[in-house]
């Protein structure tokens, strides 16, 4: 490193291309040397020079090349200061049967302590706060009405949703070999890909909800009724649970060969894909085609019942009213908007803008920090789940008493 200001480019010479060769792989493993090269080629990047690393690794020793081919890393740090990644193997047919190796947030290697005690904080209020919404509702009668049997139904989701992933983090974040068996990162999509399709069906159930209540009030409890919900609350998990199945199934039906890194921390689907030895064009375009047809068209219902909804609620004669009004409604506005935001941007987005870091910070926001709010959103801007749980707040403590 001190002898880095050495290292100078020029308009005849505009690349620095170092040759690093590692017999250290008895103590540090695989993600450990490549996260070491960024570190550098980062430093580099200070000096506004334009490198490119190539490395061979041995595979003897203690790392996970031990049991692989040679393997050529390349870290390039382009003029416009973005990190890019790319990998090759000599064997690019050799097919993956056992493991992939998610290596999402290695380069982070000093922080991976304090990510999993961040993580791990959120995560366990995430399953108190989602918790702590199904038994309020559960146990206060005043709460069983259709908007709160939605929300019921959303803690449930978003506990399943944020199971299917974070629990693996967190353990990933403790251990050097962070590998996981095709078996399992096929479980790992099918419950995430299903939660996260259901939440998008339920949340245009609960914007229909909505509207119903605001733009025809006095209709409410005729249409809305028990068997109303139910349905749709099914609807919603049947075309979760059959979409997504026939995606992942068709998916890890693909043959996978090459390298079994994939740069990211779950099994997501472009990633995922990625590591297919075979022409994929036909699967992004499903992929992308059932992204526009199932989370676009809830999307699309939402807006269009929230077009109603603000149009009826700028007819109210009363500012109190239409402020009473628009309080019904904004806590599940404010959940879509988390939810849909980072989901769009993720898989619509161009191929162009998109880094790993970039994905992973994203992914990070609707796998561990959206789940988190939504009980939050709805308990501290919702009156009546405030009342409600200080009325079985009173009730424990009332009953404790007597029993003493």
């Amino acid at each position: 490193m001190e002898r880095l200001p050495r290292l100078k480019t020029s308009d005849h010479y505009p690349f620095l291309l170092l040759h690093v060769g590692t017999n250290d792989t008895a103590k540090n493993d695989f993600e450990q040397i490549t996260a070491d090269y960024v570190a550098l080629g980062r430093r580099i990047k200070e000096f506004e020079a334009q490198v490119v690393f190539s490395s061979i690794l041995p595979v003897e020793g203690k790392g996970l090349g031990r049991d692989r081919p040679i393997v050529e890393v390349n870290v390039e740090v382009n003029i416009e200061g973005e990190m890019t990644y790319s990998e090759r193997e000599p064997d690019e047919n050799q097919t993956i049967s056992e493991v992939f190796i998610l290596v999402g947030l290695s380069y982070l290697t000093r922080l991976q302590i304090l990510l999993f005690l961040v993580f791990l904080v959120i995560y366990l209020v995430t399953l108190v706060g989602n918790l702590l919404t199904i038994l309020l509702i559960k146990l206060n009668p005043s709460l069983h009405t259709p908007m709160y049997f939605f929300l019921l139904n959303l803690s449930f989701l978003e506990i399943c949703y944020t199971s299917s992933v974070v629990p693996q983090l967190l353990a990933h974040l403790l251990v050097e070999q962070k590998t996981l068996s095709i078996a399992g990162c096929a479980a790992q999509m099918y419950i995430f890909t299903i939660m996260g399709l259901t939440e998008c069906c339920l949340l245009a159930a609960m914007a229909y909800d909505r509207y119903i209540a605001i733009c025809n009030p006095l209709h409410y409890r005729t249409i809305m009724s028990g068997q109303v919900c139910a349905q749709l609350v099914g609807a919603s998990w049947t075309i979760g649970i059959l979409v997504e199945v026939a995606q992942t199934t068709w998916i890890f039906s693909l043959p996978f060969c090459g390298s079994n890194r994939i740069h990211h921390f779950f099994c997501d689907i472009p990633p995922v894909i990625k590591r297919a030895c075979t022409d994929t064009s036909k699967n992004q375009i499903v992929v992308l085609a059932l992204s526009v047809l199932f989370i676009m068209s809830p999307f699309l219902l939402i807006i269009l019942s929230y077009i109603c909804i603000i149009s009826t609620i700028l007819k109210l004669p009363s500012v109190e009213g239409r402020r009473k009004a628009f309080s019904t409604c904004s806590s599940h506005l404010m959940v879509v908007t988390l939810f849909y935001g980072t989901a769009l941007f993720t898989y619509l987005r161009p191929k162009s803008i998109s880094t790993p870091e970039g994905d992973q910070l994203i992914s990070l926001m609707y796998t561990v920090v959206t789940p988190v709010l939504n009980p939050i959103i709805y308990t501290l801007r919702n009156k009546e789940v405030k009342g409600a749980f200080r009325k079985t707040i009173g009730k424990s403590i009332s009953s404790h008493n007597q029993r003493n």
